[in-house]
């Protein structure tokens, strides 16, 4: 190889508690060491450069490697010509280093000759275009040709390195939906979406009840006559969208399990995960990970302030990232086992509006706040820039010349700082925040204003958490609520009786639970409730939404909150208390003097609900007011480029800002990373109480 080779009552509802994945590796465990990670392509490098690769990667602290995602072309050229001699050589070089190595399945780059004999493998547009071959993630998930193809794959890589000691767990494939790929409108999705709802609905008679399906005469006589939702004149269905969105994500993860079956019955000892990515809609991470031993995901923080954030992009965003942003999904991909970051970010990356050189030292600081979050692995994405193809303008830890880059001296830095740190147990969170991909979607696809977004409606919520030290479990709303002191709910849109009676449990027996607006509207078939909103919610909320309205920046949006004034923004209801008290009224627009906020005691416990999409002081008030009802700690309110997180013990204290802060902790606090001042983009650990620090 040389340098240059390249009815109302009948309504279906998805809130069965899932069950906790079992662990089978004791890499898998959410007590361990932390430790720092690379992703590695030694087949874009030639073949003398490897051992030298991996020697610094050894000096570097480097423990984990990935390898093998986008190698199908590299490992079978052709049918049955699979040549594993170059893989089997960097697998040995690593595992003679020390470095354990995670392979992952190569099904999201189906090569050339593939696609030419099964061209029907391809994914297709709602309007019928086909996504060609020329780039990545171009399979369709329910073509039965490429499950057989991705089976048969899996099946021959597992089974040759089942017996090598190196190799000691799986990546499933790669960024599962990546580039809007997730939903495929092809014959084969046509015929499996069908099916779907055979499986799902009594008989068709059931699916036009659930869905209403009088509405511009869109009944169906037979399940025959479905369709996906293709190109139309006006907007679709919304109850057939929804359900949609559900068979798609249905079909990723019966593929994944697929995967991973295969993947077990070679080692059983080996854990098998898939790396997701942040604030991804069209992908349920809940339940692809039931077949997993524990998630990843790919964090990508001065990308993410930009394409994907409902907050203002400034310098210290462009340098550092959103904190709360990738700290909400450290939080969302969490379970049981911890998680890993399988790609972190290492310097400019190729992909966003605008590429930005990080921060002096974020490299190390993304780092450090994973591992404040439950990580046990944090690995960079990639070992060197790549000279060829789609990501030659994304850095890695070294150079395209193979030198350091800027990342380099960052991760070895962490890999150290983990190392002193020793083994953590997981995170102890004592309040959860419900998180709903059917909400997501739901809402999606009816905003009702052009500012309403999911993800930013549960960020209001949760950056008021996060400004307060207070670490959080995100859960989906079927969780099992007990063990948490305080449950914030931005909004439960889809609800049922059975949601209301697992919730009232919670609250009744001595639970605290903070409600945000547009919740108990819908059923879960996406139609509106028979009753007013919130629906089977009202007895715990104790009264109803009497009016909605959805408003502009343009218009004056104020409240008053325990007599206090606080502004909101977006979403307004007016509410109707019949059991519960009025805490917060409207103070401007047609809504004025009307209830905005209400407070019910229930049992033992208490509910609030905020008719209005918070703004920050507002969401502050709310959520201390639920903490200190739940009796849960919290620090002061933090500058909003500085958070704090507290694991084991240790409570990281962690600066997004390129200016530099001091640290107020006890005279007896021991700091394990740092000390009390901490520089711009910089981090410190210290072993105190998050509520006993405060930061200047």
């Amino acid at each position: 190889m040389t340098d240059d080779t390249d009815g109302d009552s009948e309504e279906h509802s998805d809130e069965a508690a899932r069950p906790t994945p079992a662990l089978t590796a004791s890499d898998a465990s959410a007590t361990a060491t932390p430790c720092i990670g690379v992703c590695y392509f030694p087949e874009h490098w030639p073949r003398e450069r490897w051992e030298t690769d991996v020697e610094q990667m050894a000096e570097a602290g480097i423990e984990v490697v990935r390898m093998a995602e986008f190698s199908w072309g590299r490992l079978e050229p052709e049918r049955g010509a699979f040549d594993f001699e170059w893989l089997d050589t960097a697998v040995s070089l690593l595992g003679d280093a020390g470095i354990d190595v995670v392979l992952c399945t190569p099904t999201a780059t189906p090569p050339k000759w593939l696609i030419d004999e099964y061209p029907e493998i391809l994914q297709e547009e709602p309007d019928g275009t086909t996504r060609e071959f020329g780039s990545r993630r171009h399979y369709c998930f329910n073509s039965p040709v490429y499950r057989e193809e991705s089976k048969r794959v899996a099946r021959r890589m597992a089974e040759h390195y089942a017996d090598v000691d190196a190799v000691v767990g799986w990546q499933t494939d790669n960024e599962y939906g990546c580039h809007h790929t997730v939903r495929c409108y092809c014959d084969d999705c046509a015929a499996a979406f069908r099916e779907w709802c055979r499986d799902r609905y009594e008989s068709v008679d059931d699916l036009n009840e659930t869905w209403g399906t009088t509405f511009w005469s869109q009944q169906y006589g037979s399940f025959a006559a479905l369709q996906p939702p293709r190109h139309t004149a006006a907007e679709h269905h919304p109850s057939r969208l929804l359900d949609y969105a559900r068979f798609a994500n249905a079909s990723v993860v019966d593929y994944n399990e697929m995967q991973a079956d295969v993947l077990r019955e070679a080692n059983d000892e080996w854990f098998v995960t898939h790396n997701f990515m942040g604030h991804f809609d069209t992908l349920d991470a809940f339940s692809v990970s039931e077949s997993l031993d524990f998630a990843t995901w790919d964090s990508y923080p001065t990308g993410f302030a930009q394409d994907r954030n409902t907050e203002s992009v400034t310098e210290d965003r462009l340098r550092a990232g959103d904190p709360d942003q990738v700290s909400l999904n450290h939080d969302l991909y969490r379970g049981p086992a911890g998680f890993w970051v399988m790609e972190q970010q290492p310097g400019d990356v190729n992909w966003p509006p605008r590429c930005p050189q990080p921060g002096e030292g974020a490299m190390r600081l993304w780092a450090h706040q994973a591992v404040a979050h439950g990580a046990n692995v944090v690995s960079y994405f990639r070992w060197r820039r790549c000279r060829q193809g789609q990501e030659q303008y994304h850095a890695g830890l070294r150079k395209h010349d193979g030198s350091p880059d800027r990342g380099y001296e960052d991760a070895a830095r962490a890999a150290t700082e983990f190392e002193s740190l020793g083994d953590l147990d997981g995170v102890d969170a004592p309040v959860a925040l419900t998180f709903s991909y059917d909400d997501l979607w739901a809402l999606a696809e009816q905003p009702h204003s052009p500012d309403f977004d999911y993800w930013g409606l549960v960020g209001a919520f949760y950056r008021a958490l996060r400004a307060r030290g207070v670490q959080v479990d995100v859960v989906e709303p079927a969780t099992d609520l007990d063990g948490y002191e305080a449950v914030v709910a931005p909004t439960l849109h889809l609800a049922d009786e059975s949601l209301a009676t697992r919730l009232e449990s919670y609250v009744d027996d001595g639970g605290h639970l903070l409600l945000g607006p547009r919740s108990g509207y819908k059923l879960p078939g996406n139609r509106l409730q028979s009753d007013l909103a919130p629906g089977p919610l009202a007895s715990l909320v104790g009264g109803h939404v009497d009016q909605h309205e959805s408003l502009p920046e343009s218009v004056d949006t104020t409240l008053t909150y325990r007599g206090d004034a606080y502004d909101y923004r977006t979403w307004a209801e007016w509410l109707r208390p019949e059991t519960a008290d009025a805490v917060g009224e409207y103070t401007s627009g047609t809504a004025g003097g009307r209830p905005a906020v209400l407070d019910h005691v229930v049992g033992d416990g208490s509910v609030t609900y905020c008719g209005v999409w918070p703004e920050s002081d507002l969401a502050d008030a709310l959520v201390t007011d639920l903490l200190d009802r739940g009796g849960v700690a919290y620090s002061d309110r933090l500058p909003e480029t500085v958070r704090a997180a507290e694991r084991d013990g240790h409570t990281w204290v962690l600066n997004f800002s390129g200016d530099p802060i001091e640290v107020d902790a006890p005279d007896d606090a021991e700091w394990q990373v740092g000390d009390a001042s901490i520089p711009g983009y910089g981090v410190g650990v210290v072993g105190a109480a998050v509520a006993d620090l405060s930061v200047q």
